[in-house]
């Protein structure tokens, strides 16, 4: 398609990494029939700018133009042009122009997958791999409003026909399934570095497809993929396929999708809130956990939140617990960081920590305890005008003889096959009986009974001995009112006049 007389050449830049998919994906656009392509036009400046030594250096800086405008809005004869760019070759003196003209996309690979390809004498240092140049640049055109497409190389080789049409609905052209095949061998517009790089892709005529086991990843590289790692993680989670972002799903409340986290020492991002796989919280429930709630700017039950916490942690012999001062710095931290002073709930964890070795001995925690708050934006589940449904679950509360429920532990299966049978049943929550056949709670909360005015509520034998328990349990007897604790049957709470419980743990 030959552009009109007089009609301003369209731009479309792809911004990669070296030894990506990049020039496939030259070799893909190469072929429509409205588009011409720029194979590294920004090399000689980056060459100049830098004084990088390169063996073809002196032959690409005396054959090509350094003014990549020159090169770039220069005069064409197709509709569009498509410029494939080096993101490390972005450099400071770079014109404003390039990334305020034309359309962006971004090419992203694993760097597990990238690294390897290197030999040892060419291997690239940070700066140039070019991962957080790619960040720089995605950040650059979202400030401008022009948040680019973005597509992972694993994606457009497992399906490069979905990849592509998503790609260029982004990009507002149509789709040509010539773009999926091309002829083997160099091209006219391959760039000077061709003869010494592209001699793979060369011999394919089409995206080549994956492998379906990676190559061993070669150790020295290590340092190299831990600092690249988080920048392509950033960018992965806003790839699109077939013009749907992936990996985004709709959360409860959209506020909570920025949230700061404390874990272990300091405050991240909600996306960089995670722990070691080695963490005894994976490998085997190994921890212990508060659930607290902000109303006008305190904490309920704070004092008594954590006093259960370090008894918890006493109870399970933990090692190095941080001290009640500094658990307390750093709730305090999160929520202001946050702004979080109402409508909040905390999910404080402290587990035994990150081991030396997977297995389940504690005498492989050397490294001290993981504390984690995460505090959330979250109003009360349940709406006490409307009531909810309960079923009684077949799943028995946990007996004091295998593991007792005044610890309150991370081991919560039998809450959640409790919680599983609830959602079965489409019920709100499942009540949860003891060893012997007599209500406990429900997979989530304590539980009381109303007949005849008094009040009657289980044994904090089987159940958690809710801090919120106790509350509404010293407000029944300061109101006067009769307050029994002993056991109950299941058929008292069908005939009862009335059935309540309250949030103590709010984790469904």
């Amino acid at each position: 398609m030959v552009k009109g007389k007089g009609e301003e050449i369209e731009l479309i830049h792809l911004w990669s990494i070296p030894r990506s998919l990049s020039t496939s994906l030259l070799y893909s656009f190469a072929q429509r029939d409205d588009m011409e392509v720029l194979d590294e036009h920004l090399h000689p400046n980056f060459l100049h700018v830098t004084g990088v030594e390169r063996s073809y250096r002196e032959e690409l800086l005396s054959k090509m133009e350094l003014d990549e405008n020159k090169i770039v809005f220069g005069p064409g004869q197709k509709k569009y042009r498509f410029c494939k760019n080096v993101a490390s070759q972005h450099m400071p003196d770079l014109t404003d122009e390039l990334m305020k003209k034309g359309k962006h996309c971004i090419l992203i690979e694993n760097p597990l997958d990238i690294l390897p390809s290197f030999d040892k004498g060419s291997l690239p240092s940070f700066m140039e791999l070019g991962y957080a140049s790619l960040v720089s640049i995605y950040s650059e055109l979202c400030a401008q409003g022009k948040s680019p497409s973005i597509i992972d190389g694993a994606l457009l080789q497992e399906d490069p026909k979905g990849t592509l049409r998503g790609l260029c609905e982004d990009l507002g052209i149509p789709f040509q399934a010539a773009m999926l095949k091309w002829e083997a061998g160099p091209k006219s517009f391959d760039g000077i570095r061709a003869p010494h790089s592209y001699k793979t892709t060369h011999k394919l005529t089409g995206f080549k497809s994956p492998s379906k086991y990676p190559a061993p990843f070669p150790p020295d590289l290590y340092d190299l993929l831990e600092q690249s790692l988080p920048f392509y993680n950033m960018l992965r989670r806003h790839v699109k396929q077939s013009g749907i972002i992936s990996l985004q799903p709709k959360l409860p409340v959209p506020a909570n999708e920025k949230l700061l986290v404390w874990v272990g020492n300091g405050i991240v991002p909600r996306e960089s809130a995670k722990i070691s796989v080695l963490d005894s919280v994976v490998q085997g429930g190994d921890a212990v956990w508060e659930g607290l709630r902000v109303y006008n700017g305190k904490i309920f039950k704070l004092e008594e939140h954590l006093d259960r916490l370090f008894d918890s942690a006493k109870a399970l012999a933990f090692s190095n617990v941080p001290t009640r001062e500094q658990v307390k710095d750093a709730i305090f931290k999160t929520l202001i960081r946050n702004g979080m002073f109402d409508e909040t709930h905390i999910r404080l964890t402290l587990t035994r920590g990150k081991k030396v070795t997977s297995g389940m001995s504690p005498s492989l925690n050397l490294y001290g305890c993981t504390l984690i708050v995460l505090a959330e934006w979250k109003p009360p589940i349940y709406e006490n005008e409307k009531g909810i449904t309960l079923v009684t679950a077949t799943t028995r509360r946990n007996s004091p003889n295998n593991l007792d429920s005044k610890i309150h532990h991370n081991n919560l299966l039998n809450n959640i096959l409790a919680k599983i049978e609830g959602n079965n049943a489409s019920a709100d929550d499942a009540i949860m009986l003891d060893k012997d056949g007599y209500v406990s709670e429900t997979n989530a909360t304590n539980i009381f009974l109303v007949k005849k005015g008094r009040v009657a509520t289980p044994h904090a034998d089987y159940c958690l001995p809710g801090k919120t328990r106790a509350t509404v349990m010293d407000l029944v007897i300061k109101e006067g009112l009769i307050l029994q604790e002993r056991r109950i049957s299941l058929s008292e709470f069908h005939t009862a006049d009335e059935v309540c419980f309250v949030i103590c743990q709010d984790f469904f």
